[in-house]
């Protein structure tokens, strides 16, 4: 993909995706705050992600999934603290993964995850690098770049034309985007989905116990998602 042609509509970020296939990871484990009352982003306190780390992940995610659509983006479904919540346990530290070396990058995929860093480190530098980045290209750091340019920026770090060197191998823009997926489709209990407005968009029943007389059904499913802890959508 061309920086100049990066635009991910909500609607073929959707129709790319597989809801039930991003519902939950094996390796992911609610934190114990996680069913905690919500509270507006702007007064949200991070686990892990500092101040520029989170203003980064506001924009970033933002643009992956706008809000300028009929259905929800990624700021209305709190990606950002979905996030934040994952690099600060044991997804972000790599906890169920195998680490020890050599990593060798110029391994095929199904050899695992190739580089010395944890995903929470590797946020960590890539942000760091690319704000950096941003301020000497374009003048400011990438959170406050208009959005033009963030989706040019965006593009590029797809591609591969903005290479950072401080990731060691692993890709910020890969992680990154399947973190946004996960944190938009996933139960509310991880903090993203918030009140399973994604469920509700593409019509996803969620955890009910049986919908099996709907399925081949041409018509929308009328009764709306349950989460994992039985609230009704």
């Amino acid at each position: 993909m061309k920086p100049s042609d990066f635009k991910l509509s909500r609607r073929s970020f959707l129709q790319a995706s597989t809801a039930a296939g991003t519902l939950l990871s094996a390796s992911y484990a609610p934190p114990a705050f996680a069913q905690s009352k919500s509270v507006p982003l702007n007064e949200y306190k991070p686990e892990y992600l500092s101040p520029d780390e989170w203003q980064f992940i506001l924009a970033a995610t933002a643009r992956l999934i706008p809000s300028d659509g009929k259905g929800p983006g990624a700021i209305e479904a709190r990606v950002p603290v979905f996030i934040d919540r994952q690099l600060a346990g044991s997804f972000g530290n790599a906890a169920d993964w195998y680490m020890e070396g050599p990593h060798d990058i110029t391994a095929p995929a199904q050899l695992g995850y190739q580089s010395p860093l944890t995903p929470a480190e590797v946020y960590r530098a890539g942000i760091a690098e690319l704000n950096q980045w941003c301020t000497d290209t374009h003048g400011n750091v990438f959170a406050l770049l208009d959005a033009k340019t963030q989706d040019t920026v965006l593009g590029q770090l797809e591609s591969g034309d903005i290479k950072l060197v401080s990731t060691k191998s692993a890709s910020l823009f890969d992680l990154l985007l399947q973190n946004t997926k996960e944190g938009y489709f996933a139960d509310p209990m991880y903090g993203g989905n918030a009140e399973m407005v994604a469920w509700k968009y593409i019509g996803f029943p969620g955890a009910r116990a049986s919908f099996r007389e709907w399925a081949g059904i041409e018509k929308p499913y009328p009764l709306g998602p349950v989460s994992i802890s039985g609230k009704r959508g």
